[in-house]
């Protein structure tokens, strides 16, 4: 599929750049001490930050993609006010403004304005931009990570656009290209390896920025690893990172969801990051009870059956448990912990492994 299909009319990918959440803090931490300890955090990726009852601001020519299967539209910003339209997964909406909802639900009362025709929940919608790259002319034989800039984008079989589509590929999702070819219409396309399934998918080269060394590099190198944690609350859903006894980091989670048999329980205790790698395809059971997700970002593992930390394209609703076990973030916040966590991963490598990573507490 090509860019210029998925920009709604009016809309110019350069003017559009995503909003991470809203944040309510978690007692007892003040507004005072989270400003003073950010620096290294949320206002340093510019993350905007809103106190309860101020509403957000959005950029102008804001995008979002409908995360769900069905979202429903509605008159005002409640999930009782009167449905006005209902949306299908992939549509794409031209964000009005940003509003803050009645109290239901508590966790996320974000809700969005979409051309002043209703009011949809933030948690369904997926802010995304319509950034296309320039392509490479070619690849290192190493090959590099690339992240799609783009609302998605769809792999196929062949560098063809009337080759069979396999998966879609979603903004801020990450990928291993190993290669780029041009079509009979000298357009370029990237060869981009599944790690899961061992083998490779084109898609359009427009729609993947490769990612640069600077967005790569730690973040407090020069931190001792022993004076870095991590703490996360089950309760409050929430990730605190210290570099010894200043936060410099904070942001909304999503943890395990609560069923009878704890099957998803995110495990609680003291851990360790023991592998990362930037991308991952992750999939479990059928289409009816499982998922299916390529290209999962920034995954940082504290367990051998694969707990970790990871960035969630699916959904846009973190301050509430719905997880398979793992710990939920946006793409933009897995990233800055992927970067500030121990082990380094080299940047031409896909994962790396290590028994000294950086130490994770997850409590009640």
């Amino acid at each position: 599929m090509t860019t210029p299909s998925l920009r709604p009319r009016g809309v110019e990918g350069s003017e559009t750049r995503s909003i991470l959440e809203t944040i309510d803090l978690p007692e007892p931490l003040s507004r005072r001490a989270f400003l003073q300890a950010a620096g290294f955090g949320l206002l340093a990726l510019g993350v905007p930050v809103v106190w309860r009852g101020r509403p957000l601001g959005l950029p102008a020519g804001q995008l979002g993609r409908v995360a769900e299967a069905k979202l429903d539209a509605f008159r005002a910003p409640s999930f009782g006010a009167a449905r006005v339209r209902s949306l299908a997964r992939d549509d794409l909406l031209l964000l009005q403004a940003a509003v803050v909802g009645d109290r239901y639900p508590e966790h996320n009362r974000v809700w969005y304005e979409i051309d002043r025709l209703g009011f949809v929940h933030s948690g369904g919608i997926q802010p995304v931009r319509n950034n296309p790259a320039t392509p490479l002319a070619e690849v290192p034989w190493t090959g590099l990570l690339a992240e799609v800039c783009t609302p998605f984008v769809d792999s196929h079989l062949e560098p063809d656009r009337d080759s069979a589509r396999q998966y879609r590929y979603y903004f801020e999702t990450t990928h291993w290209v190993t290669g780029v070819q041009r079509d009979a219409h000298g357009l370029e396309w990237y060869r981009i390896l599944d790690d899961k399934l061992e083998r490779e998918f084109f898609a359009r080269a427009e729609n993947l920025r490769p990612i640069p060394l600077a967005e790569l590099t730690p973040i407090s190198s020069d931190v001792p690893a022993d004076e870095k944690r991590i703490e996360v609350s089950m309760a409050q859903q929430w990730v605190q990172c210290y570099e010894g006894g200043d936060l410099v980091f904070s942001t909304r989670v999503s943890t395990g969801q609560p069923t009878a048999d704890k099957r998803y329980e995110t495990p609680r205790g003291d851990f360790a990051v023991n592998r990362k790698r930037a991308s991952r395809h992750m999939a479990e059971g059928n289409l009816a009870t499982g998922y299916d997700l390529p290209g999962v970002p920034w995954v940082a593992y504290l367990t051998a059956d694969g707990i970790s930390f990871h960035g969630t394209y699916w959904h846009n609703d973190f301050g509430a448990p719905r997880s398979h076990g793992c710990v939920n973030l946006t793409p933009q916040a897995a990233k800055w912990l992927y970067r500030w966590t121990r082990p380094v991963v080299p940047m031409h490598e896909q994962q790396l492994w290590s028994g000294d990573g950086t130490k994770v507490l997850i409590k009640i």
